[in-house]
């Protein structure tokens, strides 16, 4: 018998928070939707990617889920840098409009904010959203994504692409990926965006595919998933 095909993301739904997408860039090929969300929570139509940090993010998680539904939740505009107030109205407007996975490549390290941040994920759990984010990285605890209830990410500078490891960390599953995106042809991998960002990308499509067969969909069967596989 012929082996079973490897899941490729069909029919997730994964809300990109970031910079916006260029749904046209040959790595992406299209969005399914999307929103811009300004420093004040309020929402507007136009999510094109000006910075380009949201495009090589979505072609991290579109080449390991080709067929998932990107939705560009666009928080950053002129620079990587927002508000409390918008990544929180970011993760509300996912759960609101059905997402599956939230792709944070992006955090805090400001303790103040986890109390608004922690209700912001259980909010979005409640509906049924997982959230993939960056953990504590070089000594900097990171939220959302160092909260309970959130798929964990570290960089893993020797981890190949098309791989993922994972660490117990305080009794709790963590991930590690590459921090590379797509290659460039013609331009070198350490002259390409890299970093943590990408280590979550590329990790958010690996969870895609664990979320494509998850017969529930919780965060604690997806992480069991990817554990065993």
């Amino acid at each position: 018998m012929p082996a079973p095909s490897q899941p490729t993301g069909r029919g997730v739904r994964i809300a990109v928070v970031d910079s916006g997408v260029h749904a046209a860039h040959p790595h992406v090929g299209s969005v399914a939707g999307g929103v811009a969300i300004d420093e004040d929570g309020r929402e507007h139509d136009d999510y094109v990617d000006r910075l380009g940090h949201g495009t090589a993010v979505a072609a991290a998680i579109k080449e390991k889920a080709p067929d998932a539904e990107l939705y560009a939740v666009k928080v950053f505009d002129r620079s990587l840098s927002t508000r409390l107030s918008a990544l929180v109205a970011a993760i509300d407007w996912s759960a609101r409009h059905g997402m599956h996975l939230v792709n944070l490549s992006l955090g805090t390290a400001r303790a103040d904010h986890e109390r608004a941040l922690a209700a912001a994920v259980r909010g979005a759990a409640a509906r049924g959203v997982v959230i993939v984010a960056a953990a504590e990285d070089e000594g900097v605890r990171w939220l959302p994504g160092s909260l309970p209830g959130v798929i964990a990410v570290q960089l893993d500078a020797t981890c190949p692409r098309d791989e993922y490891r994972t660490i117990a960390v305080n009794g709790s599953m963590v991930f590690r990926a590459s921090g590379f995106p797509r290659e460039i042809p013609g331009v070198p991998p350490e002259r390409n965006l890299n970093g943590i960002s990408f280590a979550v990308a590329n990790m958010t499509g690996f969870v895609a595919r664990a979320r494509e067969t998850a017969r529930t969909g919780s965060c604690d069967e997806i992480v069991r998933a990817l554990a065993a596989s």
